[in-house]
């Protein structure tokens, strides 16, 4: 690639100031490409922080609200899709900036991803209907050992890959293909905040999710069966539809569950991304760092 489309990788915990960055950059030749589990979903605009129409009409984004949410979507269907868009940039000549807080998808982009063949749908469907505990209970020591326990997706796909194949997921991790992106060719970026700034963000963005139509998207929700369901803040706000909690006790638990991700999200980056350039995000905010 030229210089000037060297992509641009960008990696942070939720409410970190990572899709502002981007939008930043893109401004300048770029395109934006989704790398967040969720954003992918077409019903979740809103409890996922999705770009607003104002943010798209100011540089292109891609795999954004493209995936239905009947649907299951995993690390090998989302690389998949990002070649694709990575290719569409390639073309365009625009800049490709990756930006997102799913650290699989970074990892299988720049260290590639094993073959692991289809889950068969009674497996999958069977997986859904298991709780975690169960879930957990079923995993092979060696993937029990390595993955966030405490991440159903994680965790509900880990036991699909054993259930089918008879092999863990850390044995077929080990079998992976080339990168689609060499590490040594992007600009690498890991942000960072402080504890307690973090907080305050995820305090801020969740009540404006909720004066931005996050209630009505839950309400309109049908799919509590599948994997997009799992959104942080959509059981919470669930709840208070259903009269089993106040909104003010449904805010609070969504806030809780959202830092406790950010921290799993931040000691997954640390552990992994030790060759990333590592950027504390400063109180005001990102958009001014070239």
């Amino acid at each position: 690639m030229a210089a000037q489309q060297r992509p641009v990788l960008i990696a942070g915990p939720t409410a970190s100031g990572k899709s502002a960055l981007a939008l930043a950059l893109a401004e300048r030749g770029g395109v934006v490409i989704n790398a967040d589990a969720f954003q992918v979903y077409a019903c979740w605009r809103v409890l996922s922080a999705r770009p607003e129409a104002r943010d798209l009409a100011r540089a292109p984004h891609r795999l954004y609200g493209h995936v239905a949410c009947d649907r299951g979507y995993s690390v090998g269907d989302w690389l998949r899709d990002v070649r694709v868009a990575l290719d569409d940039a390639a073309r365009a000549g625009l800049r490709p900036i990756v930006v997102g807080g799913t650290g699989l998808y970074f990892h299988a982009l720049t260290a590639g991803l094993a073959a692991i063949p289809p889950i068969p749908p009674e497996i999958r469907a069977l997986a859904r209907s298991m709780p975690l505990a169960e879930l957990r209970a079923g995993l092979d020591p060696e993937t029990a050992a390595r993955i966030d326990l405490d991440n159903p997706v994680r965790v509900q796909r880990a036991w699909e890959v054993f259930a089918a194949t008879g092999r863990g997921l850390v044995r077929w991790q080990a079998e992976t293909g080339p990168p689609v992106v060499a590490p040594e060719s992007a600009e690498r970026i890991l942000l960072d905040v402080e504890k307690d700034t973090l907080n305050i963000n995820i305090e801020r963005r969740f009540a404006a999710m909720l004066e931005h139509g996050a209630i009505d998207e839950v309400r309109s929700f049908t799919q509590w069966s599948q994997q997009s369901a799992q959104v942080i803040g959509a059981k919470e706000i669930r709840q208070y539809l259903l009269g089993e909690t106040s909104r003010e006790s449904a805010t609070a638990a969504a806030v809780t569950a959202t830092r406790q991700f950010a921290k799993r999200q931040r000691t997954w980056f640390r552990s992994r991304m030790t060759g990333w350039r590592r950027i504390i995000v400063p109180d005001q905010g990102l958009t001014s760092i070239s």
